[in-house]
């Protein structure tokens, strides 16, 4: 897309850029969304889900809670995004930006406060992910300053998932290993 509009304002100097041309780049944008944030929410969906049978005996965590508040912004998302392709599918021209400015200005009204409650469900599953990875490593209960770093590596999920993925895998396979071997007399 800035390739384009540079490629445009070189070519013509003198002429400023038409920002509706450059609508039609965002037809992508939805379905690549949707696979980011996708890829995200399973993360952690299969990293509570999964961690789960690890917990330590008597620690229950509110995994139903967990996963409203997965889905919420799941949702949340996939209407912003399918509201996007038709908006940009649809051919937003000129003429048009009087017609949408109504509609515009009520999306807005709706869409700022579900925006802001997903966000908090955003937070609330990072906050969730971390507690339980944190959990099952230390087989205790946990307060957030035991597990703040591990907060900051699932907000940062691409860079994050490099040091976190390997934890759990870690984690998995002890507990694994302790299956096969059966219980040990002491």
């Amino acid at each position: 897309m800035m390739a384009g509009f540079f490629s445009q304002v070189l070519q013509h100097p003198n002429v400023p850029p038409d920002p509706f041309e450059f609508f039609s780049f965002f037809k992508l944008f939805p379905f690549i969304m949707l696979l980011c944030v996708g890829t995200l929410l399973g993360w952690q969906w299969s990293v509570v889900t999964g961690l789960q049978k690890l917990l330590p005996a008597g620690i229950t965590m509110k995994v139903t809670t967990f996963k409203t508040f997965l889905i919420i912004p799941a949702i949340y998302i996939s209407l912003i995004m399918g509201f996007l392709f038709y908006f940009v599918s649809a051919g937003f021209h000129r003429s048009e930006v009087v017609d949408y400015g109504i509609y515009i200005s009520i999306s807005f009204a709706v869409i700022v406060p579900l925006h802001l409650f997903s966000i908090f469900c955003l937070f609330y599953c990072m906050y969730f992910v971390a507690k339980t990875i944190k959990t099952v490593e230390l087989q205790r209960e946990v307060n957030f300053s035991d597990f703040v770093g591990e907060f900051f590596l699932t907000w940062f999920f691409p860079i994050g998932v490099w040091i976190l993925q390997p934890r759990i895998n870690k984690m998995i396979k002890g507990h694994d290993a302790v299956d096969e071997q059966g219980p040990q007399e002491v």
